[in-house]
């Protein structure tokens, strides 16, 4: 099984002055709506889609530092598939994954060096996560 996310609350320091880009693809609008605003007012850029081929087009077009993703998600798309075609293109592409119909995903589901958060999440959790990957992927925004 992947790691399964559990952290404190904690503020971003961006030291260059940029904020890191976060992609929440999530078909419940309310669900996709309180993950964006929280990790948006932490300083986060935050773009959002609500199923894997929309969030294939945002990561055609922008730079995205961490994909955070619903598995099951609308149109029959899924965020397994999603995770790999965005690793396909950006090898180093931080990925978090979670699903309210399961309780963890297997190593050989799931990218390398991915985390899973079991639904519901609280947003001071997934705040606190994403800055701790983000922190770890990239040291100049520590």
């Amino acid at each position: 099984m992947i790691p399964q996310a559990c952290a404190a609350f904690s503020v971003p320091a961006f030291l260059d002055g940029t904020p890191e880009t976060i992609l929440v693809v999530e078909d419940e609008a309310i669900v996709c709506e309180l993950a964006a605003e929280a990790l948006s007012d932490e300083g986060y850029r935050v773009l959002t889609a609500a199923d894997a081929l929309e969030a294939e087009a945002i990561l055609a077009r922008e730079s995205v530092d961490l994909l955070f993703t619903d598995i099951d998600l609308a149109r029959n798309t899924n965020g397994i598939a999603l995770a790999r075609h965005a690793r396909r293109e950006r090898p180093d592409l931080a990925v978090v994954y979670t699903s309210g119909g399961r309780g963890s995903l297997s190593h050989g589901e799931a990218v390398a060096q991915s985390v899973f958060v079991p639904k519901p999440y609280r947003p001071s959790d997934l705040v606190a996560l994403t800055r701790d990957i983000l922190r770890r992927s990239n040291p100049h925004h520590a």
